[in-house]
């Protein structure tokens, strides 16, 4: 056998390796949380753009949820403005809301779109904004230091309710949702979301299949470094109270579990700094980073 036909011969095993899932998540919602290197490094960038068309191609209803913190501090370094965190969440007076609406509704946002639409998918941008779909409230921060005491950390927003009817009406019509992460309070105002929290309540609401988290580690890891899977949200309760899991996991395993315990099938935190990462977590038997499994 010749080389090329060995090679043909392997792809053929992994189209065919792919096709039980196929079937079995045809027609099926999978939202993915878009962020990390996978946002900022080109072969990646692309190479996400491509699994989302392809999942499309097959039959599956991809929506991504983008973040866009670098890209938000590289335009508040260019205006002069320092970024302030307080609990990890991202302090947003209004002239910081105004540059995180234009980053993550602008520029973040179209740019995604035009990557999918380029790879030959069909792709439409949003913020919670559009039809109202994402309703925020005003997040306040407990005090660590004093019990009891309130932090206002500006325009950053907690989810009161998702409409799934905007999304619901694209994947219809076969367009793909990019979907920034930010809600509209009852007076119009725009609120900063966690990125993970939108993608896990979207989630919910959309009654997905999967929920997608990409991240900078390999997944989940235990005290000793090593890559942990097919957990319950149970065994994940306990990685959390021993201290395992700790920092910018949290949000994350927070947004994992809440969409675990209210129906998602299965929740998967993946290494996005692997190329073709979503395909491989979703459409082959090996995977490439952690299973959270509903039950």
């Amino acid at each position: 056998m010749t080389p090329s036909e060995a090679e043909a011969r392997k792809k053929a095993q992994i189209l065919a390796e792919a096709l039980p899932y196929i079937r079995r998540f045809h027609g099926k919602t999978i939202v993915v949380k878009y962020g990390g290197n996978a946002m900022t490094d080109e072969r990646l960038k692309h190479s996400f753009a491509r699994d989302i068309v392809l999942l499309k191609l097959v039959g599956l209803n991809p929506v991504v949820v983008h973040g866009g913190g670098p890209q938000i501090d590289d335009m508040l370094n260019r205006v002069g403005k320092k970024g302030e965190f307080v609990q990890g969440m991202r302090v947003t007076d209004h002239e910081t809301m105004d540059i995180v609406e234009m980053v993550l509704g602008g520029l973040v946002n179209k740019n995604i779109v035009s990557l999918i639409n380029q790879h030959g998918g069909r792709a439409i941008g949003l913020t919670g904004k559009d039809g109202a779909f994402i309703r925020a409230r005003k997040l306040r921060v407990a005090q660590r230091e004093q019990a009891g005491e309130m932090l206002d950390i500006g325009q950053v927003g907690e989810i009161e309710s998702i409409d799934p009817e905007v999304i619901s009406l694209l994947e219809s019509r076969e367009f793909i949702p990019v979907v920034a992460p930010i809600g509209v309070g009852p007076e119009g105002d725009a609120y900063n979301i966690n990125a993970d929290l939108v993608a896990g309540k979207l989630s919910v609401v959309l009654r997905a299949e999967k929920l997608i988290l990409l991240t900078n580690t390999p997944g989940v890891l235990d005290d000793k470094g090593e890559l942990l899977t097919g957990l319950t949200p149970r065994e994940v309760d306990v990685l959390v109270a021993e201290g395992t899991l700790q920092g910018g996991m949290l949000p994350k395993i927070g947004a994992a579990l809440d969409a675990a315990r209210s129906g998602v099938n299965s929740v998967h935190i993946i290494d996005g700094r692997v190329e073709n990462a979503v395909l491989l977590e979703i459409l082959t038997d090996q995977g490439v980073g952690t299973l959270i499994r509903s039950h």
